[in-house]
């Protein structure tokens, strides 16, 4: 059963978040609006999606920060009042006062990494489009790629609809063309391509005259490329950076099998998964560190102070993972092990205050 001073702490501490969550979207999508409203479509409604996804799109930035800003604000505000004193004179303990905290950030970060297993993950790119080009998404043409051993022409791909027209399949064995599978139309459904309107063409290994020729066969549809997701082809076309948990994987498993470099989809997988968890190990990690009474101390300079160190902190690891993005270092290096460190350190403060 939940203490009453850890429901008033839990009260409190998300009181805190949520205005300072609200704030922080709101100047960022403030300004941003701002910045680029000369560049926005005219139509009300498509400006007001593009704001949607402004919010939505900045999440990735200020929920981190605004769930160790609220510790922050919180803790001061209990040491201002002299309730921290009160609790810690009344037999609460350190840790007792922090648990509740981190567990109501871990959940806030919970939310968060389950969002991004939905298309929330791609609000960015959303956005970006309707700043360049009026439309949610834009289709991409001329697609040539490698699967499974096959060669595959996308003539034109909309992965919002997760649809493409004029789609050629070359299945090539030992070197030599062994069949060519087009259709006019695909559907992308039930992880498998439905395409439409087939005709495929098989070239059979001629050794003698006799051997029959070229075998031309037309279907109303047939299911191929399966596990081909849309938002993997267009990511391994323009190397788009902006991939959900679930597209992420499977681009980690597509291009795995292609032998190409797939640094920059495990950091964007890294990024979505274990990046967050910054957030609830700074809160304890900084928490430890904060004064029981301002009596002694400068409160509004160490508020400052710690604000500081939280934003120098998430910049030196956000860096960190752009670096690893362009592959400059190794995203295990710029991710995990920081986020490893912070955890590690967090349970010791953790263990000594027992």
């Amino acid at each position: 059963m939940i203490k009453i001073y850890q429901r008033y702490i839990i009260f409190l501490y998300l009181k805190n978040f949520f205005i300072i969550f609200c704030a922080l979207e709101f100047f960022y999508a403030g300004v941003d609006f701002i910045t680029n409203y000369k560049d926005l479509p005219s139509s009300a409604n498509l400006q007001l999606l593009y704001i949607s996804f402004n919010f939505m799109s900045a999440v990735s930035y200020t929920l981190p920060l605004s769930i160790v800003f609220a510790m922050i604000v919180s803790k001061f505000s209990m040491i201002r009042s002299n309730e921290l004193l009160c609790m810690y004179s009344v037999g609460v303990t350190k840790n007792a006062m922090i648990l509740p905290i981190f567990l109501s950030a871990f959940f806030l970060v919970f939310i968060y990494i389950l969002l991004n297993f939905t298309s929330f993950t791609y609000a960015y790119e959303y956005r970006s489009n309707l700043l360049k080009y009026s439309q949610i998404m834009r289709s991409s043409s001329n697609l040539f790629l490698k699967y499974e051993g096959k060669y595959v022409y996308f003539g034109e791909l909309n992965p919002l609809k997760q649809e493409a027209s004029d789609i050629k399949i070359f299945d090539i064995e030992n070197s030599e063309l062994k069949e060519i599978t087009t259709a006019k139309r695909g559907v992308f459904k039930n992880n498998v391509w439905t395409l439409e309107q087939v005709e495929k063409i098989k070239k059979p290994k001629i050794e003698v005259r006799e051997n029959a020729g070229i075998e031309i066969e037309n279907l109303e549809s047939i299911q191929a490329l399966e596990q081909f997701r849309p938002k993997i082809i267009e990511n391994a076309h323009l190397g788009s950076q902006s991939l959900s948990i679930p597209d992420a994987w499977d681009a980690m498993k597509f291009f795995g099998a292609q032998g190409i470099n797939m640094n920059s989809v495990k950091t964007n997988l890294y990024f979505l998964i274990f990046f967050p968890f910054f957030a609830p190990f700074a809160v304890v990690i900084l928490y430890y560190y904060l004064p029981i009474s301002g009596r002694f101390f400068n409160l509004a300079l160490m508020n400052f102070g710690f604000i500081f160190v939280t934003l120098v902190g998430w910049g030196v690891l956000f860096t960190l993972s752009r670096f690893a993005l362009n592959s400059i270092i190794l995203p295990e290096i710029a991710i995990l092990a920081p986020i490893a460190i912070l955890s590690i350190f967090a349970f010791v403060l953790y263990g000594k205050n027992r």
